[in-house]
């Protein structure tokens, strides 16, 4: 049996790579492991040698501080990889497969997930609908930031490319398809984006790139892209968006000297809760800011996609009612304007095949769109330290060195 290191939360603004159990057909107890599921057994299961491994930004809020996970938990929701071993119980998915995790982990058979839903799938957490790797509250599923990792429900969850060589050579692109790329695109379809559209993303970091990339596939005539970030706008720039520095005066005047008036068909919230004020108020913390101001630019009777996280419990809320996750909207601006606003975690088993044949066909170049950015697992630190800083890229972790990654120098 071969060994294990992953990426573990060692306390706010601290992580490490760790030796870690090689992964098993069996839930063990550990750091945010709900007491109900330890002992659960995974004979459908399949074990996944991870060969690109992605730093999220809701990874971030983690090792910030600003959610409740424990110390010692193995990061990671962001998995592509081979599959090396598989459960008794799996039928389909065979060794050797090259493979995409979606980071919703899902069961299958339940209600939800037999109506799509499979972002809050009701059979994998037993403290409420949903689970993800290596994410707190979400049912102690060891993370997949790691050299190895167990991917329960494998004949339901794994979407298995249907040519390695292929796959291989666009996997940084591919690499997207666990999370950003459907989270950007669900934002985008949940906001009614299409043909002619004009859109608002708010934030240009990678989801908000990835949503900025799939408003110009579904068609969106105008994408204008906001942040305080100045090498991210760029990034947005780069691929035929129009920027915005939201600290630079009022948003709908910006939004205005582009289009010609202060208003967008669609809007998307690529930001969630640690979002900063506008303006004058860029540097102070305001969680509903990027909220008020999406209602405030979209047209009436229009809607808005929320796939930025917001969270249940933020010890580092600057408010107490923020500590909760009560935020101060204009819901009656809302309301006034007919707005539809739509929330959640992406179900991304929903769109991944349909974007991965967007990327095997020439398409979409989505990682170049995200600046994809490889780095070895050991430099984990590096790339969550960089990634904090507002590096304009997306870091890709290589545990195995499949994707040409060089260690700092």
């Amino acid at each position: 049996m071969p060994g294990n290191k992953g990426v573990a939360y060692l306390g706010p603004g601290e992580v490490g790579v760790e030796e870690i159990d090689y992964p098993e057909f069996v839930l063990k107890d550990g750091p945010g492991v709900h007491p109900a599921n330890v002992g659960r057994r995974i004979p459908h299961g399949a074990i996944v040698k991870a060969i690109a491994t992605n730093i999220c930004g809701s990874d971030q809020h983690m090792v910030r501080g600003r959610t409740t996970a424990p110390p010692g938990l193995i990061l990671g929701h962001e998995i592509t990889g081979e599959v090396v071993e598989t459960g008794r119980d799996v039928e389909f998915v065979k060794v050797g497969d090259l493979v995409s995790v979606p980071f919703n982990i899902a069961c299958g058979r339940c209600r939800n997930c037999k109506e799509r839903k499979t972002d809050v799938c009701e059979n994998v957490n037993p403290d409420r609908p949903g689970a993800a790797y290596g994410y707190v509250d979400m049912g102690g599923w060891v993370g997949g930031q790691a050299e190895y990792v167990l991917v329960p429900y494998a004949d339901w969850n794994l979407l298995v490319f249907p040519d390695r060589d292929r796959a291989m050579e666009k996997i940084l692109d591919l690499a997207m398809l666990t999370d950003i790329f459907p989270t950007g695109y669900h934002g985008c379809v949940r906001a009614g984006v299409g043909t002619g559209s004009t859109v608002y993303i708010a934030g240009a970091g990678p989801v908000g790139l990835a949503a900025a990339v799939s408003a110009l596939l579904l068609g969106a005539a105008v994408v204008i892209v906001g942040d305080l970030n100045t090498e991210r706008l760029a990034q947005a720039r780069s691929f035929g968006c129009e920027t915005v520095d939201v600290s630079k005066g009022p948003l709908p005047d910006q939004i205005a000297q582009i289009l010609g008036t202060p208003e967008v068909d669609c809007a998307v919230d690529a930001v969630g809760f640690e979002a900063r004020g506008h303006g004058e108020d860029a540097e102070i913390e305001a969680p509903a800011t990027v909220l008020n101001a999406l209602m405030e630019l979209t047209r009436a009777g229009g809607a808005i996609g929320i796939p930025g996280l917001y969270v249940t419990g933020d010890p580092g809320a600057p408010d107490e009612a923020a500590k909760v996750g009560a935020l101060s909207l204009r819901f009656g601006l809302g309301w006034a304007k007919s707005l539809s606003l739509f929330t959640g975690q992406c179900p991304v088993m929903r769109y991944n095949r349909r974007l991965m044949m967007a990327i095997l066909h020439d398409r979409v170049q989505i990682a170049k769109a995200v600046n994809a950015v490889p780095i070895p697992l050991d430099d984990a630190v590096r790339g969550y330290r960089d990634f904090d800083r507002g590096a304009a890229c997306k870091f890709v972790l290589d545990p195995h060195g499949m994707l040409g990654s060089r260690p700092a120098t």
